[in-house]
């Protein structure tokens, strides 16, 4: 088989065949199959972008057992449900054997919101249903549409055992027939993408984080934490379901605000906002606006203590009902629709809508003036005590399908039903937009809304908690174990020096600053604290000069252990496991230095950093590099497929697996 060539390489994803200088372009897969989300791609850009390709990493069990779908699939009516003209029990045309053959008009859609009889494949890392798994490539591979046989790279998770590599072989090549096949880990790819031959990856997913140790682009295998359970992007969840839960709030409630902006995992010992350190008081100049909201006095500065302009009487306060939504919880309108009180919900949300127009047009320009005059500088979002966000209600859809409305009828409610803000093809600065461009969706036939359902929810500092069930301590535990466990002293400060924390479970906002943080209190050493190994050196020892001529040495005890005037532990700290660095040179006049030789202090790191992210992606820096693995496996997708051409074995040829069979991709795994 020919190796594959530069220009062989798609530079443009506008139509699936190109020609480049009259030859057939060849395309390249990648696909990185993840717990939560698969993303994948066709060709390779000539400039590195985000997967073009994104699916949920599930499927539904199809009519025929053992078959699957990537998508629920629905009864459709578009009549209502009950009609007089219908005919009724023992009517012609009712019973088993209908005259009209009504079972030819039944309609079947595909739902592409709803997860209800789901199956994962895949569960912290972990392939647990190969059918379905195999039925998910096979989809993410049909969606990708490659018009002949191209090269496919796999991004593998850690996890995966060698036998569950050679299966997957074997699946790819005598499925697909692909003309060549590489394997890449996930941690791996990620150390690429950075550009650095040295790193600790840190990979936060759904139900699991991976911890691993590179070094000079090999991964330690010894030590290494993989699938650490209870850590990943789900633990965040129920942390804030438990806090939430009796507010009678969901757990998808809990998932979007997690992906919200307002969610916030503050550094330790920020105080959450509205509360005050102990000791603390202050003054209070207007009782009224203490009575009702806490706050020590009235004003925007007032304000800003708690986030909200003080309610009640009193120069530069608010009027108006107290919110009780705290008491409350939240209002389950699923419940609403379900329970035959649709029209009086709608009737009451119409009328709150139709108040708020009016006060607004009642108080005309100079109550407009006044407000803003009063109204505080907006905070930022940890500085707020209560903040809201959009919730797409999924279950509240479900049910409005369910109830067979029709398709104008359903159009009609999702648009009185939802909060968000372009309901009706208003912009926000007044200009008509289509239904489309403000919610992504449109009934042909309606020009009406058909996306998901948004309302407005209010949450108060439980939105900061996300991370209080102890995440951050596991993952420091488990970064410190990995590195530890590294056999090459000497570069285990380099290790603590290039931490890489990526996966999507670590999108939420501050998660990462506060993850370095969590480690840094736990394991670092601060470099102003070396005066106290200077401090415990016997006396007798002359100061150091700069030509290191007179550099302090150690001095064995009787029986080769500290010096009788040196900390025990501090000297079994500093020169823990190093004594094989260097082989012991009898002729040496530096006694012991074999045995006892110190190197950036192994065990006790005086510096733990980040590797700065590459700058040389633009359409990476957007969006982040949460998924880095992805971007490595982009580089290394031209590496091997194109510069190296196959000379360092980094894929594995359709000749080579008839000749070695799946158990040969261990010899060109990367």
């Amino acid at each position: 088989m020919p190796p594959f060539k530069d220009e062989q390489i798609i530079v443009s994803p506008a139509s699936p065949v190109f020609t480049f200088s009259g030859a057939l372009i060849l395309l390249k897969q990648i696909i990185a199959p993840g717990s939560e989300t698969t993303v994948a791609q066709l060709g390779l850009p000539e400039s590195f972008t985000p997967a073009r390709l994104r699916v949920r990493s599930r499927m539904f069990p199809a009519e025929k057992e053992g078959e699957w779908e990537p998508y629920k699939i629905r009864r459709r009516n578009d009549k209502p449900e009950a009609s007089a003209a219908e005919p009724q029990d023992g009517a012609p045309g009712s019973g088993e054997n209908k005259t009209n053959g009504t079972e030819e008009d039944v309609v079947y859609e595909e739902d592409r919101v709803s997860e209800e009889g789901a199956v994962w494949p895949i569960q912290e890392g972990k392939i647990v249903d190969w059918s379905c798994f195999f039925a998910l490539i096979t989809h993410v591979y049909n969606a990708l549409n490659p018009p002949f046989h191209t090269p496919i790279l796999l991004i593998a998770q850690p996890v995966w055992t060698p036998k569950e590599h050679e299966k997957l072989t074997q699946f790819f090549f005598e499925k697909f027939k692909t003309p060549a096949f590489g394997l890449m880990d996930a941690a791996l790819a990620s150390s690429w993408a950075y550009g650095v031959h040295t790193s600790t990856v840190v990979d936060i997913g759904k139900d699991k984080v991976d911890v691993t140790a590179i070094s000079e682009f090999i991964p330690h295998i010894q030590g290494r934490v993989t699938s650490l359970g209870g850590c990943g992007g789900e633990a965040l969840t129920q942390a804030l379901f438990a806090k939430l839960s009796s507010r009678s709030w969901s757990r998808e409630m809990c998932e979007q605000l997690k992906k919200s902006p307002i969610c916030e995992i503050l550094p330790a010992g920020t105080p959450l906002p509205g509360t005050k350190d102990v000791g603390e008081e202050e003054t209070i100049t207007n009782l009224a606006a203490a009575a009702s909201t806490g706050a020590p006095g009235s004003g925007p500065a007032a304000a800003s203590t708690i986030g909200n302009v003080p309610r009640g009487p009193g120069a530069d306060t608010e009027v108006g009902d107290d919110n009780n939504a705290d008491e409350e919880g939240v209002l389950d309108v699923a419940s609403i629709v379900t329970g035959g009180k649709m029209e009086e919900y709608l009737a009451k949300k119409e009328k709150e809508k139709q108040e708020k127009a009016n006060a607004k047009k009642k108080g005309g320009a100079e109550a407009a003036a006044a407000a803003n005059a009063n109204k505080p500088v907006r905070l930022p979002n940890s500085k707020r005590a209560k903040a809201t966000f959009l919730y797409e209600d999924h279950r509240l859809l479900d049910n409005l399908k369910n109830m067979n409305l029709g398709s104008e009828k359903l159009a009609e409610m999702q648009n009185q039903l939802d909060e968000g803000p372009q309901r009706h093809g208003e912009s926000a600065n007044g200009e008509t937009t289509s239904a489309a461009e403000a919610n992504g969706h449109v009934d042909a036939n309606t020009n009406a809304r058909s996306g998901p359902i948004r309302r407005e929810l209010e949450v108060g500092t439980e939105r900061f908690q996300a991370a209080s069930s102890g995440v951050l301590e596991k993952i420091a535990d488990a970064v410190h174990r990995t590195i530890s466990s590294v056999d090459e002293v000497n570069k285990r400060s380099e290790l603590w020096d290039s931490l890489i924390i990526c996966g999507n479970g670590s999108r939420v906002r501050g998660f990462k600053e506060a993850l370095l943080a969590a480690i840094q209190s736990k394991y670092l050493i601060s470099p102003s604290s070396a005066t106290m190994f200077t401090s415990e050196i016997p006396s007798n020892i002359s100061t150091p000069t700069g030509t290191g001529a007179n550099t302090p040495q150690p001095q064995l005890g009787p029986h080769g252990g500290a010096p009788s005037h040196v900390n025990p532990l501090l000297y079994a700290a500093t020169t823990a496991q190093t004594q094989h660095l260097m082989p012991h040179n009898p002729t040496s006049h530096l006694p012991g230095l074999s045995h006892n030789a110190h190197s950036s202090h192994g065990q006790t790191p005086t510096s733990i950093k980040l590797v700065k992210p590459p700058e040389y992606f633009p359409e990476w820096k957007d969006v982040g590099f949460d998924e880095s693995a992805f971007l490595g496996a982009q580089v290394a997708a031209k590496v091997i497929f194109v510069v190296d051409q196959g000379q360092s074995k980094g894929y594995m040829t359709r000749p080579d697996y008839n000749d070695q069979g799946p158990t040969g991709i261990h010899d060109y795994a990367l």
